[in-house]
């Protein structure tokens, strides 16, 4: 039997991070408001968002069973900001053409905030990456726009397809940047008691 976890979380990226380290994955809904509240800092931004939606799905988890989750409940949230400005995802192509244009040779930052729930503790943590994007012209904007890709990403971008060929320099976590940091993510169910990932057990 695989070790399961509960995943509140519509990203197809973060199960499949998780799948492939080995764990079965049960989804829960945890629909929160994601608006950002005026001054709010990327950082306490993507913090509250993780926690909110931990705590919505463990909400509903209790309107709907008289015992606490058997499997870990794990959150997460991921933000991209630039000079302190929060990045979320493109309104539309004209937004999106923007957001890039904004990126276009400079250095931002991707934060993803995780929080685990287990045995009645709740535990979360920040992981932040430094991503630098060459130089875009209106050519690659548009033709990477035409894709699709960037319609329901955070920043208008993902790494891991092809917006990955417009990342110069990278310091931080690929798959932070991606939407789940492995290391933290590891780190946060070990605390909390977990199994430790399967891969490891084989």
């Amino acid at each position: 039997m695989k070790p399961t976890l509960y995943l509140a979380s519509g990203s197809p990226r973060r199960r499949e991070i998780l799948e492939n380290l080995g764990y079965q994955i049960l989804q829960l809904p945890a629909d929160i408001n994601e608006t950002p509240y005026s001054d709010e800092t990327a950082s306490a931004y993507v913090e509250r968002m993780a926690a909110e939606k931990n705590a919505t799905a463990l909400t509903l988890w209790h309107s709907r069973h008289t015992h606490e989750p058997e499997y870990p409940l794990l959150t997460a949230d991921t933000t991209v900001a630039l000079n302190e400005q929060i990045l979320g995802k493109p309104d539309n192509a004209q937004h999106a053409a923007e957001i890039l244009a904004a990126l276009s040779g400079s250095t931002h930052q991707v934060l993803t905030s995780v929080c685990v729930y287990f045995n009645s503790q709740c535990l979360c943590t920040t992981q932040i990456s430094h991503v630098t994007f060459k130089a875009l012209n209106e050519a690659e904007i548009s033709a990477y726009i035409n894709s699709g890709e960037p319609l329901d990403k955070a920043g208008g971008y993902g790494i891991q397809g092809l917006g990955g060929v417009f990342v110069q320099h990278l310091q931080g976590s690929f798959t932070g940047v991606m939407g789940l940091p492995v290391y933290e993510t590891i780190s946060l169910l070990e605390a909390c008691g977990c199994i430790t990932p399967p891969f490891i057990m084989k």
